[in-house]
């Protein structure tokens, strides 16, 4: 594109090191612009309209989108507004200026992880049961032990009024009494899918806290709190929807 920009000052721009780191990037074929592999120096793009990877993750070039991960607490509905005045997300962003959607969504009594943006493209995929985007759940569940038998049958599947559901990982962290606290990990994204699970194999869940979206994580992150993932982790979510 002989009007474009030089590709390494749009990845310096980018957060790509300096323009020497840049074209170092480019030199040793880790760059593609377009789905092609770039290693030649000098070739030109538009930063408006090219799709540039490095090492398989999208670059980033608009500033103006934005993704924020929130730590929502129970009693908090997954909406942006409630037209009986109880409290939504919108309630947890309200220091940010950009208007944003969520991406799912966790019920009422559900703690955790839940993702916020502007990009519609990256939003819209991450929500399609087609890219099987897995979540990481932290279960409190009561009803007694979770035994082996039981891991079995989530694992193997269990029937819902609305089909079959299985998840893809389960590992007991924690057995006190009546009381287990269990990861799991499923891409299932139906309605209340993980508490509706527990209640097949009955052991119903008394807490419940999303810890995890793909590659992103909650961390330490308090309840209520947001924060704007960066250009790294974002990358992360787009190369995990395949954009």
């Amino acid at each position: 594109m002989p009007d474009g920009v030089r590709l390494q000052k749009v990845l310096a721009d980018a957060g790509y090191g300096s323009r020497r780191k840049a074209e170092q990037l480019i030199e040793e074929g880790r760059v593609s612009v377009d789905g092609h592999i770039v290693v030649e120096l000098g070739v030109r793009v538009d930063p408006e309209k090219s799709v540039i990877h490095v090492d398989g993750m999208r670059v980033l070039l608009d500033t103006s989108k934005i993704t924020v991960a929130v730590n929502k607490p129970a009693g908090v509905i997954s909406a942006m507004s409630d037209a009986q005045g109880r409290p939504t997300l919108a309630d947890l962003v309200r220091n940010r200026e950009e208007r944003l959607f969520h991406v799912g969504r966790l019920d009422l009594d559900s703690e955790g992880l839940i993702l916020l943006t502007n990009d519609g493209e990256l939003g819209n995929r991450l929500a399609h049961p087609k890219y099987e985007v897995p979540k990481t759940y932290l279960v409190t569940a009561g009803g007694g032990e979770v035994y082996p038998r039981i891991v079995r049958q989530l694992l193997e599947g269990v029937d819902l009024e609305d089909g079959p559901a299985r998840m893809d990982k389960v590992k007991v962290v924690q057995a006190l009494g009546d009381v287990t606290m269990v990861e799991v990990v499923l891409h299932d994204g139906r309605n209340r899918i993980v508490r509706r699970m527990f209640d097949a194999v009955e052991r119903p869940v008394e807490r419940l806290v999303r810890t995890k979206i793909g590659p992103i994580a909650l961390g330490d992150q308090r309840p209520g709190t947001n924060r704007v993932l960066s250009r790294t982790e974002v990358g992360s979510l787009m190369a995990a929807v395949d954009l």
